[in-house]
């Protein structure tokens, strides 16, 4: 065997296997394939050191850890945009740059690129082999980090990826590229953090210039960065391209990745709404995006018109609004919900954020504002995301004011001051007091509701009023409720009256698993709900079941047996049991859960992945649904994958499941599928 020939075929084989898996994600041979060529590739250097070289897939292991790193002058100015932060500010920077443009300048067109939010780096390759990667710097120097660019594997090690294509590597090579962190890894590498106990990242942009400027190469590689690569810096040798446009898909062939969706586009107006559309997008992009950037597609008519300080004026960036600003936090206060939970949120200094005032932010819960160590009076990072509620990202503790005292997790419930208690093993502090006015009004929203009782006329404001009136005690006093009673109220005259009657009256032959997931026991939404409904067939056999006999229903774990017989071990839940009877509201099934399992399972193998928040199902929930009809649910999209379900914000599931032609449900077909009413 040619030993050199057989390692360099392994190299090649090995680089392209990892392009079409890391950067492509499109694997062309099986994991056993790959990692049967990489672990003879690393067998035949071990035995022959003189045939490695610097551009080998094994080198992407890291090595030794640095003291510090070296100064790197760049090949070229590394410079800077101006930005813009609506469209009006875009015609104006073009009706500035476009004076500048030479006589003989072709008509004007443009390339739209996401502008990623991570790390600008430098890539340098001579004679098509890796040899230097550097840190933006002040433009004109920055810090040697190849060993840790090393790791990425969207970095080639050697171009062109593919030789046998006809493309040569230019003697010397100088791209540009933003290193970024993907949005699904960085929440998976908090979540490790959290579990450890240990400081989380605010952002994927930190995650990845932490991970590039760690001193030790391993530790990089532990961060899964990835690399989109967008402009030439310097080149000697190799193919020449006009426009930018021409200049992505010469990086493509290359093998860098680039970045994604970029659009080529005739006319101002075209690339102005191309990047509003993006706006409205950015929150189902896997990566973080501040904005997009607007070039003029032709180089050398780019080169010409020049600069503005550090600025090409061929040029702009249009960002997003602002997601993330700083704050002061004035109160720590506590909202508690319809099962007594105590909510911490934080009171703030108004501050504009994505173009709304934001004087309230979620804290989370005490063991996340414990870790984060907020404190009342510090100045905060707040983010928010699309329509998302915004929440604390964390405290500026250089701007932390003396004698700010950590906050204690208040011994009694701020509504009506019974003790609070906190279960082993959980996050959560409760009110235990059934009665609280608090729950109460946020019970009876939930009671009511479309996926509870579902009382026609009945909303937020008219519990709100009624328990505020003292006409609702309890859930139950719905029932009780009479029209000379309401009629005396502000706003409800005789047609009003007549139909929220009307809807309770219509509401009392509601299912007993409508009933169940009405009472607001913790942990029973609409499927935990129909689960015990089709197990024990009536609520009093369910008021009369044991932990274990709860544990005995598949998808029932420890956690909601506690709950639940917890809730009716109280008596005043059992009293409002009693009342509901009284009132003739259904309280047994109709259907017993043997007849349930005799009947076909519609879902029999048929693969489901969710993405996305869903309008009333948890992602558990919406799982334990389709596995009760016979389907599964895998974590990712694959030609094998049936169905996405998708909701609110989806991800890059989304974005895949197009691309492979799996067909879409959103919350409201996948009942209609099952046969399971809204």
């Amino acid at each position: 065997m040619d030993v050199r020939a057989r390692v360099e075929e392994l190299r090649r084989q090995v680089s392209y296997y990892a392009y079409r898996y890391y950067v492509l994600d499109d694997p062309a041979i099986p994991d056993a394939a790959y990692d049967a060529l990489f672990s003879e590739l690393e067998r035949l250097e071990a035995e022959h050191p003189d045939l490695v070289t610097p551009d080998s897939p094994t080198r992407r292991v890291g090595g030794p850890p640095l003291d510090r790193f070296a100064k790197v002058r760049h090949a070229a100015p590394i410079l800077s945009l101006a930005n813009a932060t609506s469209a009006g500010e875009v015609r104006d920077w073009w009706k500035r740059a476009s004076k500048f443009l030479p006589g003989d300048a072709p008509p004007p067109e443009f390339v739209v690129e996401p502008k990623i939010d991570g790390l600008t780096v430098v890539l340098t390759y001579e004679d098509g082999t890796f040899v230097l990667g550097a840190t933006r710097g002040d433009g004109e120097i920055g810090e040697d980090i190849t060993a840790n660019l090393r790791t990425v594997q969207a970095v080639p090690l050697r171009i062109p990826l593919l030789p046998d294509d006809g493309l040569a590597a230019p003697r010397r090579l100088v791209v540009r590229g933003e290193a970024f962190m993907p949005n699904d890894k960085f929440r998976a590498l908090n979540r490790l953090l959290a579990e450890r106990g240990e400081k989380t990242f605010a952002n994927p942009r930190n995650a990845a210039a932490g991970g590039l400027r760690q001193l030790d190469p391993v530790a990089s590689r532990s961060r899964y960065l990835s690399l989109y690569c967008y402009a030439i810096v310097a080149q000697d040798g190799g193919t020449r391209t006009e426009t930018q446009w021409e200049l992505l898909a010469y990086l493509r062939r290359l093998g860098f990745l680039t970045p994604p969706d970029s659009a080529h586009i005739d006319s101002l107006d075209a690339a102005i709404a191309y990047g509003e559309e993006w706006m409205r997008r950015r929150d189902s992009l896997n990566y973080e995006a501040d904005g997009v950037v607007i070039k003029l597609n032709h180089l050398a008519t780019a080169q010409a018109m020049g600069f503005v300080g550090k600025d090409p004026r061929s040029a702009v960036a249009f960002k997003f609004p602002a997601r993330e600003a700083t704050t002061r936090l004035l109160r720590i206060g506590i909202n508690v919900g319809r099962t007594g939970t105590l909510n911490p949120y934080a009171e703030l200094e108004p501050v504009q954020l994505g173009g709304v005032t934001i004087e309230r932010a979620t804290l989370h819960n005490f063991d996340d504002l414990a870790r984060k160590d907020i404190r009342e009076g510090d100045v905060v990072v707040v983010q928010r995301a699309g329509d998302v509620i915004p929440y604390v990202v964390g405290p500026v503790l250089e701007l932390r004011l003396p004698g700010a005292q950590p906050y204690q997790v208040p011994a009694e419930c701020p509504v009506c001051h019974q003790p609070v208690r906190r279960n082993e093993g959980e996050v959560a502090v409760y009110c235990v007091n059934s009665a609280c006015p608090a729950q109460l009004v946020r019970l009876v929203e939930h009671f009511v509701s479309r996926g509870a009782m579902d009382i026609e006329g009945f909303g937020t404001n008219t519990g709100a009023l009624l328990v505020e009136k003292g006409l609702l005690k309890d859930v139950a006093d719905i029932y009780y409720l009479r029209p000379e009673q309401l009629l005396q109220l502000e706003g409800f005259k005789d047609k009003k009256v007549g139909n929220l009657m009307a809807g309770i009256a219509a509401s009392k032959e509601r299912p007993l698993a409508r009933v169940l997931a009405a009472l607001g026991i913790r942990g029973v939404g609409s499927v935990v709900a129909q689960l015990l409904a089709d197990a024990f067939g009536s609520i009093d056999a369910l008021m009369a079941a044991r932990e274990e006999d709860l544990q005995n229903v598949e998808g029932i774990g420890p956690e909601i047996s506690r709950s639940i017989v917890e809730y009716f071990s109280i008596e005043g839940n059992r009293q409002v049991i009693e009342k509901l009877r009284r009132a003739g509201v259904r309280l047994a099934q109709e259907r017993r859960a043997a007849e349930a399992q005799a009947a076909p399972a519609p879902l029999n193998g048929k693969t489901f992945v969710i993405t996305g928040t869903l309008p009333t199902l948890s992602r558990e929930e919406a799982k334990t649904l389709i596995e009760q009809h016979g389907g599964k649910v895998t974590d990712s999209v694959s030609r094998k994958t049936d169905y996405l379900v998708v909701g609110e914000a989806a991800g890059s599931k989304l974005d895949k499941a197009r691309a492979l032609g799996v067909p879409t449900l959103d919350e409201a077909q996948l009942r209609a599928l099952l046969g399971v009413p809204s």
